[in-house]
């Protein structure tokens, strides 16, 4: 008889490439299951599956866009579904908010749909898809008590790079839900907290493969040189690790001490 605990399980938003694909992957070295979630590129999504399973654990790829609140409660019950299904469970035990959109924005070149992209993005989807996981329907919530919730920020909210003010304006919101939630979620031992990258070399930054790029943020960081996703899925992965139990309601930057 195999009296084994389960594997944890987390759920990765936007995991299908980038500091989400990379984190997905270091939660499966550590021994965790992983659902992750995609917008689009579903051939990237079914390899990242792939990859988590060639580690020894068990994955699943759901589509969900973050910035559509419809598709968030259809999301949530697919997720429900699969739970049931693949797992035998009804809960996850470790959310990372990643899914993230990007945008230059300037005074005087900046439109409201881009503001209301953003918004929808970083804030109203994330908002609404850790509500829906965090808060108990017929008594059982989406998210497992002692658990974890990693909210993505970013180095912005210290720094500043000019046209990025919007989208680090919408992050600082995510570090004050961050330690809202953890206050709330406390009690049920749910832990929140918010890992704040740097310059990191990702298609989502624009310059992969940027030598140029590459060196000058490489000249002003502590570390000397330019991050990968690869840096950052790590510190994602310790913060929502049991050994950082103590550790709440926290913005952890991880830059390599970029602009000290």
């Amino acid at each position: 008889m195999n009296n084994a605990a389960p594997a944890p399980l987390a759920l990765v938003t936007g995991a299908n490439r980038g500091i989400g694909r990379a984190t997905a992957e270091e939660l499966a070295r550590r021994g965790h299951d992983v659902v992750l979630t995609y917008r689009g590129h579903a051939d990237e999504a079914a390899h990242a599956v792939a990859a988590i399973e060639a580690l020894g654990r068990r994955a699943a790829a759901l589509r969900l866009d973050i910035a559509d609140p419809a598709d968030v409660e259809r999301f949530v019950g697919e997720l429900r579904t699969t739970l049931r299904s693949t797992w035998g469970r009804d809960a996850v035990d470790v959310l990372v908010n990643n899914a993230g959109a990007g945008a230059d924005t300037r005074l005087g070149a900046t439109t409201a749909e881009v503001l209301d992209t953003l918004y929808a993005t970083h804030v109203r989807g994330i908002y609404l898809l850790t509500q829906a996981l965090a808060t108990p329907t017929d008594g059982v919530a989406l998210l497992a008590d002692g658990g974890s919730i990693v909210n993505l920020g970013t180095g912005l909210t210290r720094f500043v790079h000019i046209g990025r003010d919007a989208y680090a304006a919408m992050k600082g919101a995510v570090g004050v839900l961050t330690g809202y939630w953890a206050q709330e979620l406390g009690p049920r031992g749910i832990r929140v907290n918010t890992v704040a990258p740097g310059p990191v070399e990702t298609h989502f930054s624009g310059w992969v493969g940027n030598d140029a790029v590459r060196q000058v943020f490489a000249d002003g960081t502590a570390l000397g040189r330019s991050a990968v996703a690869t840096d950052i899925a790590g510190v994602i992965a310790s913060v929502a690790d049991p050994a950082s139990a103590w550790v709440t309601a926290q913005r952890i930057e991880a830059s390599g001490g970029y602009r000290l």
